[in-house]
């Protein structure tokens, strides 16, 4: 059946806002000493603060951005307006820099250079390619420019996929390759404070209290911090959680999974393998999962006769 074209364009609008609204941690991020180490690609919001450096493929970044290290991107840099780098800037090809940021340390670039008017540049910068002086187009309009093209030029399927590969589901894990930074975010080494919902890949090492809408966590993944959340809080296997969880909704743990702290919830869902060293309350009720009974095929009940 084919949609009208007014609603396809409302769920696309839809769809790119709520992208852009949630926290996306990828699989694997690391939160090290000084540096989030990333294996895709990073876009953060305007008037985001980010008290690390990074590191990842490429990087994006919004208007009044603020990162206190060094910003190391094996792609593409693009950062808007009014940014402020605390470290140095180092891209393996081209840096797109909009006017009036701030880079306290040194500018690398080994491609081309778009650098826009009244950009400072305290510790220098090295291109080995062109350099030209003009304002770069914006990032997030550059986003939607992007996006709004190929729909103009019947690339649904194109953007549908790009789309999908922040959010893949894999047997009900949240399974990301970019990290998503929503506008107004704050992340220091005391806790992550983003205005909507979480999404936590698998195998990732994160540190500070998450303070979030919501959050969905999937396999294998450890937080030295704990969850506040408004509405409902959902962990898949093997996580370990130093910390509380605090949820007006309900809180749901799966198997293998430990929670070194207390759960206050609405309702706790949790499964007989994991295991909560603190108090549970839950004014809804506590449900234990229970492991399902292997129904045993014929040829394994003979060998088990044998």
């Amino acid at each position: 059946m084919i949609q009208p074209e007014s609603s396809q364009s409302t769920e696309r609008e839809n769809t790119e806002e709520g992208v852009f609204k949630t926290f996306v941690v990828p699989d694997r991020t690391r939160m090290e000493e000084h540096t989030i180490v990333v294996d895709g690609d990073v876009i953060i919001g305007n008037h985001s603060e980010i008290r690390y450096g990074i590191i990842s493929n490429s990087s994006i970044l919004g208007e009044r951005v603020e990162i206190s290290g060094d910003l190391i991107s094996r792609s593409d840099v693009r950062v808007d307006i009014w940014s402020h780098i605390g470290g140095n800037i180092k891209t393996g090809t081209n840096a797109y820099i909009g006017e009036f940021v701030t880079i306290d340390g040194k500018l690398v670039v080994k491609g081309d250079l778009d650098i826009g008017n009244d950009v400072r540049i305290n510790g220098g910068f090295e291109a080995k390619g062109w350099i030209v002086v003009r304002n770069p187009i914006p990032v997030i309009v550059y986003l939607y420019l992007y996006i709004s093209e190929l729909l103009r030029i019947g690339k649904d399927e194109e953007v549908e996929k790009a789309l999908n590969e922040l959010f893949e589901d894999d047997a009900g894990a949240v399974s990301v390759n970019s990290m998503v930074i929503p506008n107004g975010s704050r992340i220091s080494i005391d806790s992550i404070r983003v205005p909507s919902k979480a999404l936590i890949g698998s195998g990732c090492r994160l540190v500070g209290n998450i303070r979030a809408t919501s959050l969905e966590m999937a396999n294998d993944t450890t937080l030295y911090g704990s969850i506040r959340t408004i509405q409902d809080v959902t962990l898949g296997k093997s996580n370990i959680i130093h910390g509380n969880i605090v949820s007006r909704g309900n809180v749901y743990i799966r198997e293998k999974t430990h929670v070194l702290g207390e759960i206050n919830a609405q309702a706790i869902k949790i499964h007989e393998s994991a295991r909560v060293d603190g108090v549970m309350r839950a004014s809804g009720g506590i449900v234990f999962e229970r492991e399902e009974a292997k129904v045993l095929t014929e040829k394994e009940l003979m060998q088990l006769n044998i």
